[in-house]
């Protein structure tokens, strides 16, 4: 591993789960991202997993408690009989229009 380069990193004795967590992630990260992108050097690579490192933490919801994102408040409840009746959404594009985040205009 050395020898290619690659660092290797220990989980801590105390974290029995991380692996399935980061495991989780890597997969995600393919399945979402690097399936669909042509990656054609490492500089465009790290640029690609920083844009989808903050699509993952800040906009896309998980399964949790409400779809929470990681690093964000819920949102707050609409209450407004015309906000639900007639939607008003626009679509943000990212990384080319390979994620893209959706929010209620106001």
């Amino acid at each position: 591993m050395a020898d290619a380069g690659v660092q290797v990193v220990l989980s801590g004795v105390q974290m029995p789960r991380i692996n399935s967590i980061i495991e989780r992630w890597i997969q995600t990260c393919r399945h979402e991202l690097l399936d669909r992108t042509l990656i054609w050097n490492q500089r465009h690579l790290l640029h690609a997993l920083r844009e989808y490192e903050q699509f993952y933490n800040n906009h896309r919801p998980h399964q949790g408690i409400t779809n929470a994102r990681p690093l964000r408040p819920l949102p707050s409840p609409i209450t407004s009989q015309d906000q639900i009746a007639r939607p008003n959404i626009r679509r943000r594009p990212r990384l080319g229009g390979i994620l893209n985040e959706y929010h209620h205009a106001a």
